[in-house]
């Protein structure tokens, strides 16, 4: 591997992941630039025909289905503990108890914190434990394999996504350093006023709480965000808003567990792109973009696995750095 195209690559990666719009490479290794030169050569023909063939063959939702299981899983077992009172998962996703072990969820903790301007042990100690678990599997794999309002929003898009294609909606673009600025709107809010104002209306503790004890007046704010996604922007709180995907990028930055491109197999027909909630990390797809022949997606990927599933030729592939492929 080209250590200057790493770091660079590394370095532009979590800027994007800021909020900064996605830049044609400055460097590239050259096995990426011998692999570009004959792709641009490739008559188009012959391109279209290969995407066609790709496309005969079949595609599951392997990767769906098992984050869907995974997701709903985690979000039952708050509900089951709680009215059977077995004390399993105690809590909710904001924090919570696993078999006599803290979990406070990161950017809970530091509200928490800033709102009380004083570091709490207790809150400490839960926050290792998930922030080491993240750090591990990826911060923002949370959002797809865990958050309640996730699996919401990807219904909403679906109805988004046939209501656009009669165009009766369109899809309105935001600019993605929203989030950052939202992020420190709430740190400063928190420290201001010594409420935990983000978790007022956060909507994975909203739907996590309305799970577990059930419904209230809140999921009124849910349901505004979500019907604000299906006729206007979508994903927009996810993409634009929500500072726990921001948090949870930070802390999985370094993570072994990533979703990695292979330049080499890639027709870049796009399917990929059409169906991820972060298409930015997938930028490395575009043709020409490609850093190297094998390029690992950026910290803001939330190892959904929808562009695994889509890609007709296997050029996205779950993987942990210095092991072999996840199956």
């Amino acid at each position: 591997m080209n250590a200057p195209v790493a770091r660079r690559r590394f370095a532009e990666q979590v800027m994007v992941m800021l909020g900064r719009e996605p830049r044609r490479p400055a460097l590239q290794t050259e096995q990426a630039i011998q692999v570009h030169e004959i792709k641009r050569a490739r008559p188009k023909a012959e391109v279209r025909a290969a995407i066609e063939q790709a496309h005969a063959e079949p595609r599951g939702h392997k990767w769906r289905n098992r984050r869907w299981a995974v997701l709903i899983a985690a979000n039952l077992l708050f509900t089951i503990s709680y009215a059977l009172d077995i004390q399993v998962l105690e809590g909710a996703l904001t924090a919570s108890r696993f078999i006599g072990f803290h979990l406070i969820d990161l950017n809970s903790a530091l509200q928490v914190m800033l709102a009380h301007k004083h570091v709490i042990t207790n809150l400490v100690i839960g926050t290792l434990t998930v922030a080491t678990g993240w750090m591990l599997l990826g911060g923002r794999t949370f959002c797809s394999w865990v958050c309640p309002y996730h699996f919401a929003a990807e219904w909403a898009e679906k109805l988004h996504l046939w209501l656009a294609a009669r165009k009766l909606v369109s899809d309105q673009q935001m600019n993605r350093g929203l989030r950052a600025v939202f992020w420190l709107v709430f740190a400063l809010a928190a420290l201001a006023t010594g409420y935990t104002v983000f978790e007022a209306i956060s909507p994975t503790g909203i739907l996590s709480r309305a799970l577990i004890y059930g419904p209230g007046l809140a999921l009124l704010w849910v349901a505004a965000l979500l019907l604000f996604e299906v006729v206007i922007s979508r994903r927009a709180w996810c993409r634009y808003a929500c500072p726990i995907g921001l948090t949870y990028g930070v802390v999985g930055i370094l993570s072994p567990v990533r979703v990695k491109y292979n330049l080499n197999n890639c027709l870049h027909e796009g399917d990929c792109r059409k169906v991820c909630l972060v298409p930015h990390v997938l930028d490395t797809v575009i043709k020409g973009r490609a850093t190297d022949t094998e390029v690992p997606l950026g910290p803001d990927c939330t190892r959904c696995g929808l562009c695994v599933d889509a890609c007709p030729t296997g050029s996205l592939t779950f993987d942990i750095k210095g092991l072999s492929r996840l199956l």
